[in-house]
């Protein structure tokens, strides 16, 4: 009852060292033979105690590391893959059509498994269905879309809107109000009224006084002229008369080309005294912008002066993108807000758009023109503009303006607007009804345009596309056509349906599922253009030239290459095979292995597709000789239709799909 078994090292999990020394510790007094034999069994337990904790884990790691490897053989040997063809041929049996395709879409789907001729990857099993393989769409079961977490939404239509194009510019000198004053004589500057840039002056005040010799020898022909021609009325020669009035015309009008005005004439005739000094005037109401020259400078004819601006209107000159600029029409109202005046806003109008585009920028340079009466706007201040265009289809139809309906504007100048037909005060051109410029005479009708979610577009470059959902599961692509973006929505002006469903969310998986179903998707889109009814592609049939006269009457026979359906011709010259004493011809030596593997089977698919041409006579109807030159496009796709009688691209079901 109360003796207790001896524990060990490996029932204890301690280290038999340890366990020994506290048996030394209690032994003490024994015999010394007892103790080093103890040791000694001590010793060897440890030893096995350490090789059991370390030999385990190995021998573990190793068999998982054979494991994998055995399993890895068996794939590189085809066993596993061997074990799946079976099943699926079980599967294809039972009533399941199973199709192979590439992952990088090389070449059309195959009947067979194995590797893409092209890239040598593995192809990968497709399922289709028996009757009927749908080119356009994919169908998404319930659990896999709520595993993409596929969302859709349906397209609206809004009624007739506008976008605003945001840009910022710099306001700057009206061209068309600027103004440059030069000497019209040589002469020495006596005097400068305007002394000082930024003078504002008005029309007739004297801007500088020239000392020129040259002005008063003109004036003294004038007196002279004028003398003799009031004593030439008296005479009774009506040459002489005649001929002194042509002098004093001449005499008048020289003067008045040297930059002397009528009333300054006026004035020296009144006085009957020549003076040798010119007052220049201002031309019209502005501002000195320029001041070129100081008092006592000689200057010579032509020299500039000053240059002088009419501030009352001035240009905020924008940049906008090309897409932008398509919708800006002359006249346009625009709103713009100059950073020195915050929270008040000036109304201008567009007098130019740029019908070149910046090469450096890439934009297109508008101009608008706003008004500055009141002396607010300063040159070289930065603005934000804001331009209401219609979106959508509507944005080059009319437009109504309140200010412009049933007005006259000047084609220049778009601040100049009457109501009656008349000349622009500023360029003397007739004023044009606003009509002309997109203005219509009273309020349109409203108009409407189709948005989507911007991200139910898909976009590749120039391409665009969508998938709607038009049953249950089933996504469709389609091409669109993109107008302007509209907040978080994008106008579409082609391809849907008010009311239709779009994918918003998960729409790339659903064109992945294209692609790997071998159907027209983003990378490929122009399979998704529907093409007619009996269209054959082309048909490379310059391909069939290097095969012997009789091959070439069997390889337009057969047309098509049974394996992977692909017109023969298409990637190269066409093979052509012995299967059970019959020549077949296919496409490219990838299909080789299959058509051997299972002649039976192709061999029926070639009986469906082979159409008999009839009497040996008729063979080479419509089929040009070696020599002849390749015919055209349109001529080889009547030669294959003819004989063919349907569209190639049709897949032509076996006996055993069925």
């Amino acid at each position: 009852m109360g003796s207790k078994e001896p524990t060990t090292a490996a029932q204890s999990g301690v280290p038999p060292v340890a366990l020994q020394g506290a048996s030394n510790l209690s032994a003490e007094g024994k015999g010394g033979s007892d103790a080093s034999g103890r040791g000694i069994d001590a010793r060897k337990e440890n030893r096995r105690w350490w090789l059991k904790l370390t030999l385990q884990p190995l021998l573990f790691v190793a068999g998982f590391a054979l494991l994998f490897a055995g399993l890895g053989l068996l794939q590189q040997f085809g066993v596993l893959t061997d074990g799946q063809v079976k099943r699926d041929e079980q599967t294809g049996d039972a009533g399941t059509t199973r199709r192979y395709i590439c992952p990088m879409m090389c070449t059309p789907p195959q009947s067979e498994p194995g590797r893409c001729p092209v890239c040598a990857m593995e192809l990968v099993p497709m399922d289709t269905s028996n009757t009927h393989v749908d080119e356009q769409a994919v169908q998404i079961s319930p659990a896999a879309r709520r595993v993409a977490n596929i969302e859709t939404a349906a397209v609206r239509e809004v009624a007739a809107q506008q976008r605003s194009i945001h840009s910022i510019g710099q306001i700057r000198y009206d061209e068309s109000a600027l103004r440059t004053i030069a000497a019209y004589v040589g002469g020495r500057l006596e005097k400068l009224y305007a002394d000082y840039t930024g003078v504002e002056v008005t029309k007739g005040d004297d801007l500088a006084l020239i000392y020129s010799p040259e002005l008063y020898s003109a004036q003294v022909e004038l007196l002279l002229a004028r003398k003799y021609h009031n004593e030439g009325r008296s005479s009774r020669l009506m040459r002489v008369t005649e001929s002194s009035g042509e002098l004093y015309q001449s005499a008048r009008q020289r003067l008045i080309e040297m930059g002397v005005t009528e009333s300054q004439v006026k004035a020296l005739e009144t006085a009957n005294q020549a003076d040798s000094r010119l007052r220049l005037s201002a031309p019209m109401n502005g501002t000195v912008i320029e001041k070129l020259a100081v008092a006592g400078t000689y200057v010579k004819e032509g020299q500039p002066i000053y240059r002088l601006a009419d501030l009352s209107t001035l240009w905020l000159t924008l940049e906008l993108f090309p897409a932008d600029a398509t919708a800006i029409r002359y006249g346009q109202q625009v709103q713009a807000e100059v950073q020195s005046l915050p929270g008040q806003s000036i109304t201008g109008r567009v007098v130019f758009v740029d019908p070149d585009v910046d090469p450096k920028t890439r934009t297109v340079g508008v101009r608008i023109v706003l008004p500055n009466q009141e002396g607010r706007l300063r040159v070289g201040d930065l603005a934000k503009a804001t331009i209401n265009v219609p979106i959508g289809a509507v944005e080059h139809r009319l437009v109504y303006d309140p200010e412009l309906s049933g007005k006259w504007i000047s084609p220049r100048h778009p601040q100049i607007v009457s109501e009656a037909p008349g000349k622009c005060p500023l360029c003397g051109i007739d004023l044009v009804p606003a009509e002309e410029f997109g203005y219509s005479e009273g309020p349109t009708a409203d108009s409407s345009a189709l948005i989507v979610p911007r991200s139910a577009v898909l976009m590749a470059g120039a391409t665009s596309v969508l998938y709607v959902e038009t049953e249950p599961g089933r996504f469709e692509i389609r091409r669109v056509t993109l107008g302007p973006e509209l907040g978080d929505n994008v106008v579409v002006s082609k391809g849907v349906l008010e009311g239709e469903l779009v994918a918003t969310r998960g729409n790339f998986l659903v064109d992945s599922q294209m692609q790997l179903a071998g159907n027209p998707s983003l990378i490929d889109p122009d399979k998704a253009i529907a093409k007619p009814k009996g269209d054959i592609p082309a048909r490379p049939i310059e391909e069939w030239a290097s095969l012997p006269a009789e091959d070439i009457k069997l390889a337009q026979q057969q047309g098509l290459c049974p394996v992977s359906e692909s017109a023969l011709g298409s990637m190269g010259t066409p093979i052509k095979v012995e299967v059970n004493g019959r020549p077949v011809f296919i496409c490219c030596e990838g299909c080789r292995d299959l058509l051997l593997k299972q002649p039976e089977r192709y061999l029926k698919r070639l009986d469906q597709i082979v159409v008999p041409i009839g009497d040996p006579a008729s063979d080479t109807d419509g089929l040009p000789p070696i020599s002849a030159p390749v015919p055209a496009q349109e001529d080889s796709d009547a030669i294959l239709s003819s004989h063919l009688g349907r569209d190639s691209t049709d897949r032509i079901p076996l006996e055993e799909d069925e």
